[in-house]
């Protein structure tokens, strides 16, 4: 597929959206309703996005030189969006270790993980990213689409999650188009096996890794055994069911013709800008990959 036939929308404008949360409120322990598996989770969550997101940034920009000026200054908003995900995050994550959590075996696995993928080419490194990328984007859709994940949660909290959403969101096609640039010389068959094997392997250790974070941090809370994995499992995969919720949009990944903007949602985006005040770009049709 050329870099010319991308189906980012011509339109779409990356906006970096400098905020802090939650710096004028005390850290409450179970700031998720009360709940013991809803904390854990968003904050084995978050536990990775300091170091993942830096890493992200790190694997784009290896290839940005030469790519179309588009995509070159996309590449450059994406950054500094990450740069801020990584800033408010590390915040939120100081405030959950203020408030009692120890998440630095969750920090030490994400190390372990990245040193692995950082030993392989700079290639490997942006497909890893580009199915990471497509993993929060299909995480942060579904929970702007659905007002249950984040039901009961401290508002700064879920100001945080909601505005972290719509970012990925904006940039979701910033990795994997870095990557058809890459791999434009590639025949389509070889891009489709490197890709495909990618996204399993990283959707295991995404899997594995954030539920065994999570059983992690209900631990600290007194919460073991039968009983975590019940009430974890049932949030999951039931009820919201968030994981259980993005596996239709996972799937597609693997489709002919897979391109992150082929599942139009900015209205998600313009939602979110009209509950804090701003003003929405326009909406256009976009193009589908071939």
């Amino acid at each position: 597929m050329a870099a010319s036939t991308l189906p980012t929308p011509t339109d779409l404008s990356i906006t970096p959206r400098d905020r802090r949360f939650g710096r004028e409120t005390a850290a409450r322990r179970l700031w998720h309703g009360g709940r013991v598996e809803a904390t854990a989770i968003y904050n084995a969550l978050s536990s990775t996005f300091p170091i993942g997101e830096a890493y992200f940034v790190e694997s784009v920009r290896a290839f940005r030189a030469g790519t179309p000026p588009k995509l070159s200054a996309e590449i450059q908003a994406f950054t500094t969006q990450e740069a801020i995900h990584s800033r408010e995050h590390d915040a939120f994550n100081k405030a959950a270790d203020r408030a009692g959590y120890d998440l630095s075996k969750l920090e030490a696995q994400v190390e372990k993980r990245l040193a692995i993928t950082r030993s392989r080419p700079p290639i490997v490194n942006v497909a890893a990213t580009m199915a990471l990328e497509h993993f929060t984007a299909i995480l942060a859709h579904e929970l702007l689409k659905d007002p249950r994940h984040l039901e009961g949660a401290d508002p700064e909290a879920a100001n945080l999650w909601r505005w972290h959403s719509v970012e990925e969101i904006e940039h979701k096609g910033v990795a994997y188009d870095t990557w058809l640039f890459a791999t434009r010389e590639w025949p389509r068959w070889k891009r489709w096996k490197v890709k495909a094997k990618v996204m399993l392997y990283v959707t295991r250790n995404f899997l594995v890794d954030r539920t065994a974070g999570a059983l992690e941090l209900m631990r600290q809370d007194g919460v073991e055994g039968l009983r975590a994995w019940t009430l974890l499992l049932w949030y999951l995969w039931i009820r919201p069911g968030m994981f259980r919720r993005i596996a239709g949009a996972w799937l597609k990944f693997f489709l002919p013709g897979f391109h992150p903007w082929n599942e139009d949602d900015r209205h998600l985006l313009r939602a979110y800008e009209a509950s804090v005040g701003e003003v929405p770009p326009p909406a256009r049709k976009v193009r589908r990959a071939v």
